[in-house]
């Protein structure tokens, strides 16, 4: 970990290509006070959301301490659990209503804010189109991953390969669900993937489920044709030193994972 006076995040570990940058942050490293500040109670936090309830010149700094580490300010997006994908690259202004964007061009970043939804970000091998798509339990059940690989594969060239990873979010041990969100996944589950999908879901309480969204990601991944995907070792809930968690916490900060070209 670092001090507080700078940022802290994890590296993807992905063979991405030298200029595909990536990050995620975690709550340490920035100016935010409790609840929004450190696990143990003491400032320090790195909470990025304007729209949680924090002080907004304390989130004003951490987002300039993170911006410090980037070619730009990170192209914010209004998050509304839904399949929406912007360009970043076309964004001059204000804040897009979408849960995903892409870029092409260098020195645009990409950025998905979460506190226990899983960030995915995605590249194709060859380094010419990079992504970031917000994917709770909604978003992916519709298909944000695959309307973001669409409009990925619109600027990409010919045959593209597909890397994606997934970073820090609600792991398999602390994601509840109910019957309806199991049922979701089935009914817009293929044939070859149904298996796969009821293998997600194991019996929880009565009436609930214990739910893994990085196995259920990595089938929409495969069904958009992205069967290289890292990552998904994290949990956002059971790791509060590390990670800010609407689920455990309520009131809490968010976190950043960004991509961008750097070329």
């Amino acid at each position: 970990m670092t001090t507080n006076d700078r940022p802290a995040w994890i590296v993807p570990d992905w063979p991405a290509p030298a200029w595909v940058r990536a990050l995620s942050t975690t709550r340490h490293g920035g100016v935010s006070a409790s609840p929004y500040g450190l696990a143990d109670g003491s400032t320090g936090g790195l909470n990025l959301g304007t729209h949680v309830g924090d002080d907004p010149a304390a989130v004003s700094e951490n987002r300039q301490r993170l911006a410090e580490h980037l070619p730009a300010m990170p192209r914010w997006l209004d998050q509304v659990h839904g399949c929406g994908v912007v360009t970043a690259d076309g964004v001059t202004d204000g804040v897009p209503q979408a849960d995903a964007s892409i870029a092409t061009e260098s020195g645009h970043v990409c950025a998905i804010m979460t506190a226990d939804c899983l960030p995915v970000l995605l590249c194709d091998a060859a380094g010419t189109v990079v992504g970031a798509a917000h994917a709770g339990w909604r978003g992916l059940c519709d298909g944000v991953i695959e309307a973001t690989l669409a409009r990925m594969a619109a600027r990409a060239g010919p045959d593209p390969t597909w890397l994606a990873w997934l970073g820090p979010a609600i792991g398999p041990t602390a994601f509840e669900v109910g019957a309806e969100v199991r049922a979701a996944f089935i009914e817009r589950a293929r044939d070859d993937e149904r298996a796969g999908v009821e293998a997600a879901f194991l019996p929880g309480a009565p009436g609930k489920y214990w739910a893994d969204i990085y196995a259920l990601a990595r089938i929409r991944l495969a069904r958009a044709g992205c069967v290289r995907a890292y990552g998904g070792d994290a949990c956002t809930v059971t790791d509060a030193d590390r990670f800010f968690s609407y689920r455990r916490d309520r009131t809490t900060g968010r976190m950043a994972t960004l991509v961008w070209l750097e070329r």
